[in-house]
């Protein structure tokens, strides 16, 4: 499916040496490949998100009742 975005950005290219050209799909692989991750987090976050909030609010009571003691990075 090519999109009006994509088809300007061919015709982009189209103006630059080959050379230039693949400079430019090195740096939108790279781009791209970072969004990927990006957004991969953003799903793993979303469905870790109730876990996290348990663990969180466990925290709490535990430094509330005493049970938690501040960390010790000698001890690590």
């Amino acid at each position: 499916m090519t999109t009006m975005a994509i088809a300007t950005a061919v015709k982009l290219l189209e103006t630059l040496p080959e050379s230039e050209q693949a400079r430019v799909v090195d740096h939108l692989r790279e781009y791209v490949t970072e969004l990927q991750d990006e957004a991969a987090w953003d799903v793993l976050l979303d469905e870790t998100q109730p876990q996290l909030i348990a663990a969180a609010r466990l925290a709490k009571q535990q430094m509330a009742t005493g049970l938690a003691k501040p960390l010790d990075e000698d001890e690590l």
